[in-house]
């Protein structure tokens, strides 16, 4: 199972009418989505995602009016890869209402972070994380599973709100006194709630968020390091920098050099396949 891009964050406030692409690709939607079904419309009032085949039209609009957010992770799958699936009970094409997305949304998330990384086992990395995903989604359609409980959590729903929000606007000066004012909960039962929940601290998203931008900007832009680095709500490029080498274990130049290498030989692959 070949990966070929993963975009996170995506924003549309139209209908998507009729988009196609050679590759498959998943999609996972955290917003209320409408699909259109060979003519009929099927809506997912929460967190749903989908497997489209290659060279599939897909339709598809917000509820409401309202802005869709949105993953996609694009990639070539083996024949036995289309039987793993099967396997799974996954229907291609149809979505697949999700009582929780937060470990489908962390396994694309650690993807696109991989993406950006040299190593032989990459694609390994990314072969087993697509079969947890489907695995996950394959628990969501088997008719023998019990519906999940909510998360035994404090306050889960409006937590997993604010990480996908921080996802979302990256740059943004978070403030944990203004969050912990608009929650009216303590610094401490805010910290301790925030690590129970998701397994990191609220700063380790933060940052996250940061970096994960950081890299798309890298890849796919011309902005110099001190650009991004005020894209990404920094307000000082040697700190980011250093902060981007810790985490990311190449400086930003290191990495945008590493990322045009490895787009300038998959499109070098794709011209020998065709």
């Amino acid at each position: 199972m070949k990966v070929t891009k993963i975009v996170l964050g995506c924003r549309r406030t139209g209908t998507v009418y009729g988009e196609m692409s050679d590759d498959y690709c998943l999609y996972l939607f955290r917003t209320p989505i409408v699909f259109n079904l060979g003519g009929s419309e099927k809506q997912c009032a929460g967190s749903s995602a989908v497997l489209f085949t290659g060279g599939k039209r897909r339709y598809f609009r917000p509820q409401d009016g309202k802005t869709m957010k949105y993953d996609v992770v694009m990639f070539k799958p083996s024949t036995a890869d289309k039987q793993y699936a099967a396997s799974m009970n996954i229907p291609f094409d149809v979505p697949v209402e999700l009582a929780d997305d937060f470990v489908i949304a962390s396994l694309i998330k650690s993807m696109k972070v991989r993406s950006g990384i040299s190593g032989r086992r990459n694609g390994e990395f990314m072969e087993l994380s697509m079969r947890m995903i489907l695995i996950c989604m394959g628990d969501m359609c088997s008719t023998e599973a019990a519906p999940q409980p909510a998360r035994d959590v404090p306050m889960y729903h409006r937590f997993k709100a604010l990480r996908e929000e921080i996802y979302d606007d990256p740059m943004r000066p978070w403030s944990v006194d203004e969050l912990c004012t608009e929650l009216d909960i303590s610094r401490t039962y805010f910290h301790r709630v925030y690590l129970s929940a998701f397994g990191v601290t609220f700063l380790q998203d933060v940052i996250e968020s940061r970096l994960v931008y950081a890299e798309e900007l890298l890849s796919e832009t011309e902005l110099t390091v001190y650009e991004v680095a005020e894209q990404c709500g920094y307000d000082s490029d040697s700190y980011f920098m250093r902060q981007f080498k810790q985490h990311r274990g190449c400086t930003p130049t290191e990495f945008r050099r590493r990322a045009a290498l490895k787009a300038a030989a998959a499109f070098t692959d794709d011209g020998a396949d065709g």
